[in-house]
């Protein structure tokens, strides 16, 4: 009997942390781990107490036609890095990994590649989190270290730096 790698089995746990989505457009599920203990889950969602877009039948940033990356000031939900960020405390997160999963809400299937957006990538950085390991396919992830997004700032290109 073959087992089971810890890294799938870290990223099966975020994609049905990711059932919980209550996004129209894309279901992500986050977990963060440190020393193999679980710390934090999150999923992306509108924040306690609040109407979901699931629930609402619409999503406004669908309904206007807007990319992927913009005007998420618009979007009624929390991101599931943020939603796990906030489950935690700082201690517990630093030097942790992240492990994090897509998957359509219409069909189930995987959405890849993913990464965070920049507004996460700065929660992520502060939260003091090592690493982020996306999943790609069943058993396939990529790895990102969080010091390179530190290093290799791109943030300054998109502000004429």
């Amino acid at each position: 009997m073959e087992r089971i790698s810890s890294i799938n089995y870290y990223l099966d746990i975020a994609e049905t942390v990711a059932s919980r989505s209550t996004c129209l457009r894309k279901k992500y599920g986050a977990i963060i781990v440190k020393n193999d203990v679980i710390i934090a889950t999150g999923y992306n969602g509108a924040p306690r107490g609040r109407v979901n877009c699931c629930d609402l039948g619409f999503c406004i940033r669908e309904q206007m036609n807007i990319p992927r990356g913009e005007r998420y000031e618009l979007c009624r939900a929390l991101h599931a890095e943020a939603n796990a960020i906030i489950a935690a405390s700082r201690e517990q997160m630093l030097d942790s990994i992240m492990y994090e999963v897509c998957v359509s809400p219409v069909n189930g299937e995987l959405i890849a590649p993913i990464d965070s957006c920049q507004m996460c990538k700065r929660f992520i950085i502060n939260a003091g989190i090592l690493r982020v390991i996306y999943r790609d396919t069943k058993t396939e992830y990529h790895s990102v270290n969080v010091s390179d997004w530190i290093t290799n700032d791109d943030s300054l290109g998109k502000i004429g730096y």
